[in-house]
């Protein structure tokens, strides 16, 4: 068992017990569950449009490197600059030299899992940078020491008293204060830091590559702030989030919206093609977009794991997860949690250490769906699952007790001596750790078997 697999079973055995954290998971993912109906009422036909976003996301994977060539070309023609990384090393060497050769002390970043992914914020904080989160739950989980515990939702599992308690510990605020005078304070302190920033950082929703521009989609306006008021814009975003036309955004962004968080279109939703040009008046003096790959060609390799590329990150394949729903976002100890993320954690960082957030789902299919782009995600948790016994990253044990099963599976007279006095000593007695959180097991005395037998028999 790897240090990741143990770290994870011990954090969801906390977790799954921890009743007032799935209080709070609940409510949270319960408000997202009565708006998103209300979204989706502006598709005439919504299996229609997922199945196009699907379709235009296999056109794009399919011919990645010519969507991204053509990007390329088309946004430095604008005097923007493009920068190849192949891993978070090299993307966070990059972005070094720029904030040196910037003279950058202080640094705004809209919210970004890629950054998440590179570990940005620790990296700027080793080289003397402040770096300061403007996306209000993103900043509350920096002030906090935490990592995003939801894709769309940062501070999904804390409550506004939670975060109260934390603005009156780290900012000195009364702990009494409500959602909106808490937004306030956050406000007031960032605005300081946007006109004070050298450099501002981004994500991307979407690469558009016929146009060469990125999408950015945001509630708060804080990614505009951050990537219009410093001199220096950087945008991190893998090479997967391209689209091949400026015109396929008017499917994927009311889908990203409405499956994200239940709005028909999020508030803010910008195209930006480059840095100021001579004629306007704002933006930034440069630009760069940093395509990072950190292991997404390896996905790309497969023909069946490709399809998890397509995905939009907008996290409804976490909110409808029971297994997410009870362990919650940080029990898997990876930047992407969820279905979504225990699909292609393995394939990014490794199956030897992750292979185990393959198996935790309960193959009940609901994330694919509700996949807005209908990845068929329960079917390629089974496929890491096959891989990674391909691969020889299981233990003796368990291959012990898989060929002992097939054994029982192919003699009906072996299978049937297991039957519910075995069972209840093994479970309840023997292997103690089914009854350590639930109840005990009562097994039928006889198998079905042994039962349709003795009907029959008479």
């Amino acid at each position: 068992m790897s240090a990741t697999s143990e770290t994870f079973i011990a954090k969801s055995t906390i977790k799954a017990a921890d009743l007032d954290h799935r209080r709070k998971i609940n409510f949270n993912i319960g408000q997202y569950n009565a708006k998103v109906p209300e979204g989706k009422e502006q598709f005439a036909d919504l299996a229609l449009a997922r199945e196009r976003a699907k379709n235009i996301k296999w056109r794009a994977i399919e011919t990645l490197d010519q969507q991204l060539e053509s990007f390329e070309l088309n946004f430095t023609n604008r005097g923007g600059k493009v920068i190849w990384a192949e891993d978070a090393a090299q993307a966070i060497e990059e972005i070094l030299q720029i904030c040196k050769a910037a003279n950058c002390k202080t640094l705004v970043k809209s919210k970004s899992m890629v950054t998440e992914e590179i570990h940005l914020n620790a990296e700027l904080e080793k080289n003397g940078i402040e770096s300061i989160e403007t996306d209000l739950g993103e900043y509350i989980q920096q002030l906090d020491g935490e990592a995003p515990y939801h894709i769309v939702t940062p501070a999904m599992h804390k409550s506004k008293e939670d975060v109260a308690k934390l603005f009156s510990s780290k900012l000195g605020t009364a702990p009494n204060l409500t959602p909106q005078q808490l937004t306030l304070v956050a406000r007031d302190i960032l605005r300081k830091k946007y006109t004070a920033a050298e450099v501002g950082v981004t994500g991307a929703n979407f690469i558009i590559s016929d146009i060469g521009a990125v999408a950015v989609t945001e509630n708060e306006g804080n990614a505009r702030l951050s990537c219009a008021f410093p001199k220096v814009h950087i945008v991190i975003v893998g090479i997967e989030k391209v689209i091949p036309s400026l015109t396929d955004l008017g499917l994927f962004w009311p889908l990203l919206a409405t499956y994200g968080t239940g709005q028909k279109m999020t508030v803010y939703n910008s195209i930006i093609a480059g840095p100021r040009q001579a004629n306007e008046r704002d933006g930034p003096e440069e630009m760069y977009v940093i395509l990072l790959d950190n292991g997404r060609t390896n996905i790309l390799q497969s023909p069946v794991q490709r399809e998890s590329l397509y995905c939009i990150r907008c996290g409804a394949c976490l909110n409808v997860c029971p297994v997410y729903k009870n362990i919650g976002g940080h029990a898997y100890g990876a930047t992407y949690s969820g279905p979504i993320g225990s699909v292609i954690t393995p394939n990014l960082k490794g199956m030897d250490g992750f292979k185990h957030l393959s198996y935790a789902s309960s193959l009940c299919g609901a994330c694919t769906q509700v996949c807005a782009v209908k990845i068929n995600l329960h079917e390629l948790l089974l496929d890491n699952r096959k891989q990674s016994v391909e691969e020889g990253f299981h233990g003796f044990s368990e291959n012990i007790a898989w060929k002992l099963w097939k054994i029982a599976c192919l003699k009906r007279s072996v299978m049937n001596l297991g039957n519910g006095t075995i069972k209840n000593k093994m479970v309840n007695s023997i292997f103690k750790g089914w009854k350590e959180k639930r109840a005990g097991m009562d097994f039928s005395k006889k198998t079905f078997n042994e039962m349709w037998k003795e009907k029959f028999r008479n």
